[in-house]
């Protein structure tokens, strides 16, 4: 189901991408290379992390109706 919360997620999932190839394509060393990808994947966690909180949110309400 896409809410307006995944599309927002979405959204930013793409945006960190595209500054993630963007920084990988200006990279000049393997180190900066790596760097560049732990701050993407820490960014991407927090992204999800946010998400499926919000996610757990709407799940209670929609539960809370039913009982």
């Amino acid at each position: 189901m896409v809410t307006p919360n995944s599309k927002s997620y979405f959204r930013s999932v793409e945006q960190s991408h595209r500054k993630y190839n963007a920084a990988l394509r200006r990279a000049r060393g393997r180190q900066t290379a790596m760097n560049i990808y732990w701050r993407h994947k820490r960014e991407h966690e927090a992204l999800l992390r946010r998400h499926l909180k919000e996610e757990m949110t709407e799940l209670n309400q929609i539960k809370k109706k039913f009982k």
